[in-house]
């Protein structure tokens, strides 16, 4: 045989072997460890969230991509155990939305990556150094840029009441990470002339015992601070505000997508899909600690129109005129 013709040939074969072999090796599958409060019936707007970020980017649950999830279904101190079980999987990143499941993900492991998504201060909570210079294993997002949003929220309430002389605070002592949200509301609220009283709730079976102290003592208008037991309860609670005919400012609009009068705050299904781009560097090989921790640019209020009909409350039209969203 011609030697040119032969090493043409031999060339040939080796490199369609060489395709083969590549075409055959199997595309990486990603594990994501997704620990987090509550259960999927009352967290599934952050699942969907977070799976159209991952989706947007190209990752398909399945085929190139494998979540584990772990719910502590309104059992926080069941945080670690599960944390636990992800390190055990060797997950290549772990989600934890809350300060409480962040927290106990940054315990179990100081090597994976873990993402956080709705922490008030996540440095003031001790999951990372800086927002700017996180230094460790965690990053992600923070649902508020400063501890005001309390007293606008406040001051929301003062104009749809005009007359608003006293409101409560339904707020969970036992989540420290809000402190610094209640004594805003505090300090809002001597500025705003408006009597604050504080409401507090350790447990979901004592949710309906706190509104009816807010009426009892006759309060114009409720506001609750964020917490996971107020979150995993949102439908009972804005049931409980309606038939009691009490208004309520909520953190977030997941409140008033299940019947709740008003809120303002940062979109926190966005901070979701949002999360998926940390998930994306990460397994790309950016490294947590020089991830800065973003925190929200843009705060909506909305508005259900529905809830006010039936408490019997007029929305002023300035009020109106400024919602992002108004369910009618």
């Amino acid at each position: 045989m011609n030697p040119k013709l032969f090493l043409w040939l031999l060339t040939a074969i080796l490199l369609v072997s060489i395709h083969r072999a590549g075409a055959q090796q199997p595309k990486k599958v990603s594990h994501i460890g997704y620990l987090a409060a509550g259960s999927p019936s009352t967290r599934q707007y952050s699942i969907d969230a977070f799976g159209q970020g991952l989706h947007d980017l190209g990752y398909i649950e399945g085929k190139n991509i494998v979540i584990e999830y772990r719910w502590a279904e309104g059992t926080y101190d069941r945080f670690p155990e599960l944390a636990a079980e992800l390190v055990r999987l060797k997950v290549d990143v772990i989600i934890a939305p809350q300060t409480l499941a962040a927290l106990a993900a940054k315990n179990a492991t100081k090597t994976i990556p873990v993402i956080t998504v709705t922490p008030v201060d996540p440095v003031g909570a001790g999951l990372v150094a800086s927002l700017a210079r996180p230094g460790g294993n965690v990053t992600g997002l923070s649902q508020f840029s400063s501890t005001e949003i309390t007293g606008k929220q406040l001051e929301l309430l003062k104009e749809v009441f005009k007359n608003l002389n006293q409101v409560a605070v339904l707020t969970n002592p036992g989540n420290r990470s809000v402190a610094s949200l209640v004594k805003e509301a505090k300090v809002a609220a001597r500025s705003l002339g408006v009597e604050l009283f504080i409401v507090e709730v350790r447990e979901a079976s004592k949710l309906d015992g706190a509104v009816s102290v807010i009426k009892k003592d006759r309060a114009s208008a409720f506001l609750i601070v964020n917490d996971p037991i107020f979150v995993d309860n949102r439908s009972h609670i804005t049931a409980l505000a309606a038939s009691s005919r009490l208004a309520a400012m909520y953190p977030s609009s997941t409140y008033v997508d299940d019947g709740g009068l008003m809120s303002y705050g940062a979109d926190i299904p966005d901070l979701h899909r949002r999360a998926a781009t940390y998930v994306d560097k990460i397994l790309k090989g950016a490294k947590p600690a020089d991830l800065p921790v973003e925190q929200p640019t843009k705060f909506e209020l909305v508005i259900n129109l529905k809830t006010a009909k039936q408490i019997g409350l007029t929305i002023p039209p300035n009020v109106l005129a400024r919602a992002d969203k108004v369910i009618r």
